[in-house]
């Protein structure tokens, strides 16, 4: 007999404020238990120190989560120079401090010139990434380096706000994989006096921005669960910068049941993915077949009830 899984059947999108202090998986923990949600996944970490945007899918938007990690992010952050850490950020420990000359602001434009477009980027060991199985982070702890390869990220735009004596704000928009914390080192490494970030905040994932988020805070002070599934966003708008097919009621149960079906798929080329609506309600992605037939991709649970 299968387990019953505790909890409601949540779907939609949450756009959490995270705050400082808490792990993502933390504070999607802490929304799950808000709103008392069956099955719940967040789209991409920010480190602890980090604030912002974390988009926390529940439910059956868990299903479409992974097109949000492929998507372009913009930060905003505080780089202070004259001092390098372990980590790259204020948390970690001062391993070098270097002098700061005096700096104007096109001598920071001019570096930051060098960082705009694809760029080669050496992810920190401060890092979720994998090593035969154990994450970075937990092998920095221990005291050990390991080599990691280069990687190509771009770097669309990178824009200084304010300048200080010895820190400057930057915004930055950048592809998936780039790290801010080591951007912010290799500017300052450019600036030939070290830096690290003491504040980082997330400001866009994709086509979400911070416009509509919700802290913790806010989400506890709603009434209850009606008002609190109220802020959800529908779960296909993970998947809104694809096409868009409409299916009659015959090949809506053909594709909820696994079955490719007759579809008019208009310009559509094969093996193109497209979203899927039957009388305005979603039932998930499909896949283009042919010319006339779309067979399922990934479909809505509810779709085939």
């Amino acid at each position: 007999m299968a387990r019953r899984r505790r909890g409601l059947p949540v779907n939609g999108v949450l756009l959490l404020d995270k705050p400082a202090g808490l792990s993502s998986n933390h504070a999607l923990q802490r929304a799950r238990r808000l709103f008392q949600a069956q099955k719940a996944g967040h789209t991409g970490t920010l480190d602890p120190m980090a604030t912002g945007l974390l988009p926390v899918c529940f439910g059956e938007a868990t299903k479409f989560s992974a097109h949000l990690l492929e998507a372009d992010k913009v930060y905003r952050t505080r780089v202070e120079l004259g001092a390098i850490t372990d980590t790259g950020d204020a948390e970690g420990e001062v391993v070098e401090r270097r002098k700061v000359p005096r700096l104007t602001e096109p001598d920071i434009e001019g570096v930051l010139t060098r960082f705009r477009g694809e760029i080669e980027q050496v992810p920190p060991m401060y890092s979720a990434l994998k090593h035969q199985g154990r994450k970075l982070y937990e092998l920095a702890r221990e005291g050990k380096s390991i080599e990691r390869a280069a990687r190509r990220v771009t770097v669309y735009d990178a824009r200084l706000l304010s300048l200080a004596d010895t820190a400057f704000d930057l915004e930055a928009r950048v592809s998936k994989g780039t790290y801010i914390r080591t951007l912010a080192e290799d500017i300052g490494q450019a600036l030939g006096c070290g830096a690290h970030i003491s504040a980082l905040r997330r400001l866009a994932t994709g086509p979400f921005t911070s416009e509509g988020m919700l802290t913790l805070d806010a989400l506890e002070a709603l009434p209850g669960q009606p008002e609190r599934e109220a802020v959800l966003l529908p779960v296909d708008v993970l998947v809104d910068h694809l096409p868009r097919l409409e299916v009659d009621a015959t090949a809506a149960s053909r594709l909820t049941h696994g079955q490719p079906a007759q579809v008019d798929a208009g310009e559509l080329a094969e093996g193109e993915a497209a979203r899927l609506y039957c009388d305005e309600a979603f039932l998930g992605l499909g896949v283009v077949a042919g010319p006339q037939e779309v067979a399922p991709k990934r479909l809505l649970s509810s779709a085939a009830e």
